[in-house]
């Protein structure tokens, strides 16, 4: 017996052959439900099939495979992303790649810049800036498998809409908040679709209040905002031999959650030199640090009292975080979509 879809599909035929100016082949009876399918649809949107007229040859169409093709590759890339985050341990770094390659735009001095992806270059632009350093050849080079299969194979999403997508998914993986994620990021083609520095774009981890302001109130954020998205040092860790800062912010550097606001208020740093001479600020009991820049979050009134709020309630901090983050993540974008 015919199923309920396939019921659905003979009454959708039926509907489209009383507007049709010829009647329907007329089917034998002994005809096979499979042939009955093949003469009488080729589009109805139940099927993928619709009715022709007597003597056309019935016609599969791609309409509804169009609109699940797109879902399939959105949910593949997704679990691609999850498994590499839960394997490698990497969900920090995809984090500071999409921050990096969206980070960079500005509206005040420095003009343009959004995420594209330019860093894939290593030689020049922006894979060679210092503060991008370990992102163009550890953090591009772990996606590369899952760039390899659907970016430059199936060619189902671009690597800066991965590089935003790898980010969020590692948020959600370590435990932090669902981000709303839009596509229809361009790639870059060359180095040359770098922005000119990152003097006055990207922020320095040894330098306060105001420092903090020239960089991200260019960029459309206000101090709430900045203090959320400081908050994505709840995760990860410095890296000597990239920034020459060295050490992580929390105790577990693959939870993200508020504890980095927590911290903030209620451990003890002390000043010390890196290797490298950086300043920054280490707890004794725990090895933990915080940056000049972390520390500034608690030296100005309009900074702490955010802090104060986001160590109380790490519900309104992931609320914030998400709306921040998305922001961030469309910076100079235009014409994005909701789908894949």
């Amino acid at each position: 017996a015919p199923s309920a879809a396939a019921t659905r599909a003979i009454t959708c035929a039926a509907l489209s052959a009383a507007r049709t100016s010829s009647p329907p082949q007329i089917v034998p009876k002994r005809m096979s439900f499979r042939a009955l399918l093949l003469a009488a649809f080729v589009a109805c949107p139940v099927t993928g099939y619709a009715l022709v007229r007597p003597g056309t040859p019935a016609v599969r169409t791609t309409a509804f495979r169009s609109r699940s093709q797109p879902v399939a590759n959105l949910a593949a890339i997704k679990n691609d992303v999850a498994a590499l985050v839960r394997e490698k341990k990497c969900g920090p770094i995809l984090i500071r790649l999409s921050w990096h390659d969206a980070g960079k735009y500005s509206n005040g001095v420095k003009k343009g810049g959004c995420p594209n992806a330019a860093m894939r270059f290593a030689e020049a632009g922006e894979g060679a800036f210092g503060a991008n350093a370990g992102l163009p050849d550890v953090a591009v080079g772990l996606l590369k498998p899952i760039s390899d299969k659907h970016v430059e194979g199936a060619k189902a999403i671009s690597h800066a809409d991965l590089w935003a997508l790898a980010a969020n998914v590692a948020i959600e993986e370590m435990g932090g908040p669902s981000v709303p994620m839009r596509f229809g990021r361009t790639d870059a083609k060359s180095a040359a679709e770098s922005v000119e520095g990152q003097e006055g774009r990207l922020p320095d981890g040894d330098k306060g209040v105001d420092h903090l302001r020239e960089i991200f109130h260019p960029k459309g954020f206000n101090d709430q905002e900045i203090v959320a998205l400081s908050g994505a040092h709840t995760v990860g860790e410095c890296k000597l031999s990239r920034s020459g800062f060295d050490g992580p912010w929390t105790e577990d550097k693959l939870s993200f959650d508020n504890t980095y606001f927590k911290d903030l208020l209620m451990k003890q740093y002390r000043a010390e030199t890196t290797e490298k001479g950086c300043p920054q600020h280490r707890n004794a009991e725990t090895g933990t640090i915080m940056l000049e820049s972390d520390l500034a979050l608690l030296q100005d009134p309009a900074f702490k009292e955010h802090v104060v709020r986001y160590a109380e309630d790490q519900e309104a901090y992931f609320k914030d975080f998400t709306t921040a983050w998305q922001r961030l993540q469309e910076l100079g974008c235009t014409d994005l979509r909701d789908s894949l």
